[in-house]
């Protein structure tokens, strides 16, 4: 199961992330996004456990508690939707 995780701390890494799932099963990964260009955390990340059980009893445990100084957002991730693209362009405009 994908698990979301916002409201991070911008010095929490994967490494954090890993340990404080693990004790509630196994993880097999755990990523924090980065900005593409300044490379700081965005705020969020996802943990990746391949038990639902256990990533449902993870997800109860630890969100709303703190994790590193922040109180975290958990909840199962859900699946990413393509947005449209939208500006840059000149739409339909005439010369």
């Amino acid at each position: 199961m994908n698990i979301y995780v916002g409201n991070l701390e911008r010095g929490v890494n994967e490494s954090d992330l890993r340990e404080a799932f693990q004790p509630y099963g196994e993880v097999t990964s755990a990523s924090v996004i980065k900005d593409k260009f300044s490379g700081e955390s965005r705020g969020f990340g996802f943990v990746e456990m391949p038990n639902s059980t256990e990533a449902q009893k993870a997800i109860s445990m630890l969100n709303g508690k703190s994790l590193k100084g922040r109180t975290a957002t958990v909840n199962e991730a859900k699946p990413r939707t393509d947005r449209p693209r939208t500006g840059g362009g000149f739409g339909n405009r005439r010369y």
